[in-house]
């Protein structure tokens, strides 16, 4: 980065990433005389000794260093603020490096909200034309072939044929495709962060959200041990520069990649460049014969070369056009090239992408008009009907209609069944007449019941998925309108996946807007779907704006609240000593506010940071206290929990009596409660406790009521558990043939969730089947503890 001066000292404002502003703070370093680590190390904590700040926040010299190091996605703003003010103490210039630091900060969280799919979107209908680009890029076997182009050009109708052709032709075994967002309109949907697209690659390959490692290396290194020998098809939709792509390749392996991008990329290593220019006169008269065949041309016989020659032949321009050759049948070609040269005189506008849209906005009915403008204001990447049906203010029959009008239109693309996307020009169009057509209060009003729909609907989903933790989520005030409901706890999952980046995005939207309450509600209703999807790095951004969002409320239990949360997706990320400061902070909130429920819930987190840690005495102190306050409060999930995790501690020690009385006592109240997953968990940590003690036939029967469970719920990885830990009871009993057959299911099962640790316990126990048929010495299943 090229360091602007103010004053002799470096400029933030110039950044623009997260990494130029470290570059910038290690430019300050310098321009301070470069004092080492330890000296700005004193210089931080012994200002927190002044402000009063307790003895365990001190500053440690690594997460010093930390703030000046590139490559980072998330940074503690707080801590380089002190490094600032420790190298330069100049007030203005500190909130300089704020206002720098929250841009740059904003990016970085918008840049990791992306959404990828398994498959290729639906291919074209009609398809017309590039003949010539699609035999090079299905010619070879392995490739890299690279698709650019102006905006409307083309390149991801022509990526996505080719890749449904490939297909066709080679029956690859994964398929990916992510949109990019190379260059997205809104600057609040930048390019999408190559590690958030590979976090979300690795997940669709069956890794676990606890099993992605952290840092872009470690995940670049995963993806291509993941794909090595698959024949993988892999699409890069709208691709900014080769940096962000660079990652995105997998090395070697038999792999057909196609990526698409508005810049040349010349550092590139691509066996096919293609550079797309509009259609041939030919193919663009040809791609609206098709559209519309059978439809008269009327007293012009050149009608069609007028209305490919007025649409520039962009193929964006001409699928607008084909969309009103379709809906207005009675028309005449030649009525359709006269209309679009009246609009064209009329408006004087320069560009075929903009005459084929207005025109055909013009020729909406008005609910489509509506919605139109009105999903320019959508903060996700995708939607579905209900969504529409918000902004519109009517049902979802109603919204659908428009919708659907709007698919026939070609101004809205079906993404699969029940997702729908915007082209980003025609969003930016519609963008332009929201603005134009739309008071102000009108957009405010759409967008509310929009972000009302999302809360309402996520409280739903969770309310299916986790019935026993109603009560330890945000009460709403009554909905607006009818609300999402769900059947059963798969279809309230399927949804919270599909609106997951969207959920994160409104909560940007609402602190933007001003609706603190909102980005709190919203954060406390899906923590848990977070938590325990595996999704830190999304809960760190969702619960950090809940914590700014508590501070500019005054409302200091959901500050602490938002604390705990972002402690426990720090834990998440391995970052225990951030994690134990932000529950340590929330502790001391709760304390003082009197809230004991609160209280328990860090204390109980702090002891599960600790065991994870390897401090399995603090971490029983921690849950003991924790559980003595749970009960005099009276919250029975909040008490199983913790008893579960006071038996996973006391195993860790070494004390299977202590391990197994308390995996019964959460066993009786996850029974209670009616929380199936809690109660699986806790029969799988008996059975540990009992094979720990060589009473095979106890544990037989606990791994064998774990199982069904765990099937029933459809929740794999403690199917894995309960299969190994039955396999080895069955071998300490000499049935052998039994346990091998166990052992071979959680082997395969494992590998099918590419889990190593389960894969590892497998193969060991059936090597030692084979060798000596004996009992299995090594330890049984670890104990699975939940967070409080």
């Amino acid at each position: 980065m090229a360091v602007a001066e103010t004053g002799g000292l470096p400029d933030p404002g110039r950044a623009r990433s997260l990494d130029d502003l470290a570059g910038c703070l290690r430019a300050l370093k310098v321009w301070a005389g470069d004092p080492s680590y330890e000296t700005i190390t004193r210089r931080i904590n012994g200002r927190r000794r002044t402000t009063g700040r307790p003895e365990h926040e001190r500053a440690r010299r690594g997460t010093v260093v930390d703030c000046f190091k590139a490559g980072r996605r998330r940074v503690d703003e707080e801590l380089v603020l002190e490094v600032v003010e420790a190298l330069h103490a100049e007030p203005g210039y500190l909130v300089h490096w704020q206002q720098a630091l929250r841009a740059a900060v904003a990016g970085a969280r918008a840049a990791a909200q992306v959404r990828v799919l398994d498959r290729l979107p639906d291919d074209v209908p009609g398809f017309v034309g590039r003949d010539a680009e699609l035999a090079r890029l299905t010619a070879h076997g392995s490739l890299v072939a690279l698709i650019t182009g102006m905006a409307g050009v083309g390149k991801t109708q022509l990526a996505i044929h080719a890749g449904h052709l490939l297909a066709a032709e080679q029956r690859f075994e994964t398929t990916l495709f992510v949109d990019l967002r190379g260059f997205h309109p809104d600057p609040a949907q930048p390019p999408a962060d190559p590690g958030a697209v590979l976090d979300a690659f690795l997940r669709l390959l069956g890794r676990p959200g606890h099993r992605i490692p952290p840092g872009l290396p470690a995940k670049v290194a995963l993806f291509t041990e993941l794909l090595a020998g698959t024949r993988t098809l892999l699409v890069l939709d709208n691709a900014a520069d080769e940096e962000q792509l660079r990652p995105l390749l997998p090395a070697g392996g038999d792999a057909v990649t196609v990526v698409t991008s508005r810049r040349a990329l010349p550092r590139l290593d691509a066996d096919v460049r293609l550079d797309l220019d509009v259609l041939s006169a030919g193919e663009a008269e040809a791609l609206l014969v098709a559209a519309a065949p059978g439809l008269a041309i009327g007293a012009d016989a050149t009608a069609y070369r007028r209305l490919t020659t007025r649409c520039g032949r962009l193929p964006l321009a001409l699928s607008v056009v084909a969309g009103q050759l379709v809906g207005r049948p009675g028309w005449t070609v030649t009525d359709h090239a006269d209309r679009l040269d009246e609009r064209s005189r009329d408006r004087r506008l320069e560009t075929g992408v903009e005459l084929a849209l207005h025109l055909s906005y013009q020729h909406l009915p008005t609910p489509r008009q509506t919605l139109l403008r009105r999903l320019a204001a959508h903060p996700g990447p995708d939607f579905d009907v209900h969504a529409c049906a918000a902004l519109l203010g009517v049902g979802p029959d109603e919204a659908g209609a428009a919708l659907r009008g709007l698919v026939d239109e070609h101004l809205v693309q079906r993404s699969d069944a029940e997702r729908y996307v915007l082209h980003d020009l025609v969003g930016a169009y519609a963008a332009e007449r929201a603005r134009d057509d739309e008071r102000p209060s009108d957009r405010r009003d759409a967008l509310t019941r929009l972000l009302d729909h999302l809360l309402h609907a996520a409280a739903a989903a969770m309310n299916t998925l986790s019935p026993a933790e109603r009560h330890r989520r945000p009460e709403l005030p009554q909905p607006s309108a009818t609300h999402l409901e769900f059947t059963d706890a798969t279809d309230a999952r399927a949804w919270l996946d599909g609106e997951r980046t969207t959920l994160i995005a409104a909560c940007a939207e609402a602190a933007g807007a001003g609706r603190a309450e909102y980005v709190v509600r919203m954060a406390g209703t899906i923590y848990t779907y977070l938590d325990n999807g595996g999704y830190p790095a999304d809960a760190v951004t969702v619960h950090t704006r809940a914590r700014d969002a508590a501070r500019q409320l005054g409302d200091d239990v959901a500050e602490a609240v938002a604390l705990t949360n972002l402690g426990m997706a720090w834990w998440q990320l391995g970052d225990y000593a951030t994690a134990v400061s932000h529950l340590r902070q929330a502790l001391a909130v709760h304390r003082t506010a009197g809230d004991l429920r609160g209280e328990a819930r860090a204390l109980g987190n702090l002891g599960v940071v600790y065991s994870t840690s390897g401090r399995g005495d603090l971490a029983a102190e921690y849950q003991r206290r924790a559980l003595e306050v749970f009960r005099q409060v009276g919250d029975r999930v909040g008490e199983a929990n913790t008893v579960t995790n006071l038996a996973a501690a006391h195993a860790q020690l070494g004390h299977p009596a202590e391990a197994i009385e308390y995996s019964r006592q959460g066993l009786v109240l996850f029974r209670d409660l009616r929380h199936r997953g809690g109660e699986a968990t806790a029969l799988t940590n008996l059975g540990d406790g009992h094979l720990a003690l060589d009473e095979c036939e106890t544990s037989v029967e606990w791994y064998r009521q774990a199982l069904t469970i765990f099937r029933d719920l459809g929740e794999r990885y403690g199917e894995c558990c309960a299969l190994n830990g039955l396999g080895r009871a069955l071998a300490g009993l000499r049935r052998g043939d039994e346990a091998a057959e166990c052992h071979r299911a959680a082997l395969a099962l494992a590998l099918e969730i590419d889990n190593p640790d389960e894969q590892q316990r497998a193969t060991t126990a059936l090597a030692h089947l084979v060798t000596t048929g004996d009992h299995d010495p090594i330890g049984g299943c670890r104990s699975r503890g939940t967070g409080p």
